[in-house]
């Protein structure tokens, strides 16, 4: 088959099973005659950092919760193939009354796994949702220890600026996402 028929398309799967289908969709296109008409199957993941006990961990979790990206070519039985395969709802579609499945447009695919390739390139970003109001205890540092409520909070320089009681009297300190941990 020629690579130029291939398009791609979206699986719709019970969400937290989509590496599931991915596992047996390649274990099918290696097994069957599948392989001639599906060349990639995806689940667009990034990474997550998050802080916990004061270390830094880095999780993968799914992009696009619930969909399968897959480039085929939908001809015979392929489709019918594709929507029963265990744990896939079926194709994501236009909405109509119709029932053939319709492919991403080439800008969305490009968006998609474009920002996927960002987010796994992007090493240093975390996900740790501090909030004004919330109260910190510093971990690292000269004031270790110490509690404090947050006054700000910088995202971009991954900095907290908080409140802390010393001797009796509120001082603000600014801190780092790593320097602090929620209590």
């Amino acid at each position: 088959m020629s690579e130029t028929g291939k398009k791609w398309y979206v699986l719709r799967a019970i969400s937290g099973k989509e590496n599931k289908v991915l596992e047996y969709l390649e274990a099918e296109i290696r097994n069957t005659d599948l392989g001639q008409y599906v060349s990639q199957v995806l689940i667009p993941t990034e990474k997550v950092y998050q802080i916990r006990n004061g270390k830094k961990i880095s999780k993968e979790r799914s992009y696009l919760p619930g969909y399968v990206l897959i480039e085929a070519q939908l001809v015979g039985e392929v489709p019918h193939r594709l929507s029963n395969t265990p744990n896939v709802i079926g194709f994501l579609g236009d909405g109509s009354k119709s029932k053939d499945p319709v492919p991403l447009r080439q800008s969305e695919v490009n968006r998609i796994l474009g920002k996927v390739d960002e987010l796994q390139d992007s090493t240093e970003e975390m996900s740790i949702p501090f909030f004004v109001g919330e109260t910190v205890k510093v971990a690292y540092g000269p004031f270790s220890g110490f509690s404090g409520i947050i006054e700000e909070v910088n995202n971009e320089r991954k900095k907290l600026k908080v409140m802390v009681k010393i001797f009796g009297r509120k001082t603000p300190l600014e801190l780092g996402f790593m320097q602090v941990e929620k209590e």
